[in-house]
């Protein structure tokens, strides 16, 4: 049905523990895993063909399919010997390619580099055109690759000296890159909001043309610092305005799947995060499945057209 989008989580949301994950998953009733991290102890961007078949099987067993297979390909500064930059990412790449071809997932991510300073640039794609013109080159094989390898290249902004965060960053990247239509944005609206750009619905009609895929999560500032998230709080306390956004997102249409993501900042003592941790309990040690399920609610009650 037009106008109608699913939901997704990383697996390490549900739990640590994949085959937990997928339990957890499917008894949230979705369809759909971004597949992230570590699975059976080997990061996704270095699965072996066992692991990879292990886990084709593990979903396949309870009805899931992987939607994204998030790379942390490209997560790391251009400001390096390009060289080095391409023939370590690419061959990673290539590693994880193998591996997608037998987990079959519709998109293969790529991260959007770091640039000291860049959130303090105008327009960090005009510096990378200057300074590090080779940076074009590098992404388009990657995502010739992907397409040739049969599957979906799209590219997620990051939220630390992410050389991507303003929509005029996006277009302008994408234009440069001039890659076939196929290649998509994944826009992560907390890592844009880290940057300093605050998600409006504005923002998401300026960077509609070239979506693909949408990650959510919450966030809350703190009243003398609006430009960031301070607090890691879920949808039902973040600062954004999250329902009139992600209702814009489901009504255009462009982001089929919509894949929440933890948020940002430090755990606020006085928040219920329903795991019974204190609140400077490390990230690694946390039980994010309580929030993950409240997020799930919240917009499967504030959203028109998100699968129940």
């Amino acid at each position: 049905m037009s106008g109608r989008a699913q939901l997704t989580v990383l697996n390490a949301m549900a739990a640590r523990d994949f085959d937990q994950a997928l339990a957890t998953i499917a008894s949230w009733r979705l369809k759909w895993v971004d597949l992230w991290g570590f699975i059976y102890g080997e990061s996704v961007d270095a699965l072996s063909p066992g692991t990879a078949a292990r886990i084709a099987t593990a979903l396949a067993d309870r009805g899931l399919g992987a939607y994204c297979l998030s790379s942390r390909i490209f997560d790391d500064t251009v400001e390096q010997d390009p060289q080095a930059f391409r023939e370590k990412h690419l061959r990673t790449l290539r590693t994880t390619l193998a591996a997608a071809a037998t987990v079959r997932p519709k998109y293969v991510r790529l991260i959007a580099g770091s640039m000291a300073g860049a959130a303090a640039m105008e327009n960090c794609v005009a510096v990378l055109k200057e300074r590090s013109p080779w940076v074009r080159d590098v992404y388009r094989e990657a995502v010739d690759l992907i397409l040739e390898a049969g599957f979906t290249p799209t590219l997620e902004n990051e939220h630390s000296d992410c050389f991507l965060s303003t929509p005029e960053e996006f277009r302008d990247f994408f234009d440069w890159l001039d890659a076939p239509p196929e290649f998509r944005l994944t826009w992560d609206i907390g890592n844009s909001w880290q940057m300093g750009s605050y998600p409006t619905v504005e923002m998401y009609e300026a960077l509609r043309p070239l979506l693909g895929y949408v990650h959510v999560k919450g966030g809350q500032a703190a009243p003398e610092e609006p430009a960031r998230a301070h607090w890691n709080v879920g949808l039902d306390a973040t600062s954004w305005p999250v329902r009139e956004i992600i209702s814009a997102v489901v009504a255009g249409g462009k982001s089929p799947v919509i894949c929440l993501n933890p948020a940002h900042g430090e755990w606020k003592p006085d928040y219920d995060y329903g795991d019974g941790r204190v609140a400077d309990t490390p990230f690694s040690q946390r039980d994010l499945a309580p929030v993950t399920a409240r997020d799930i609610a919240f917009l499967r009650a504030n959203v028109e057209g998100i699968e129940q």
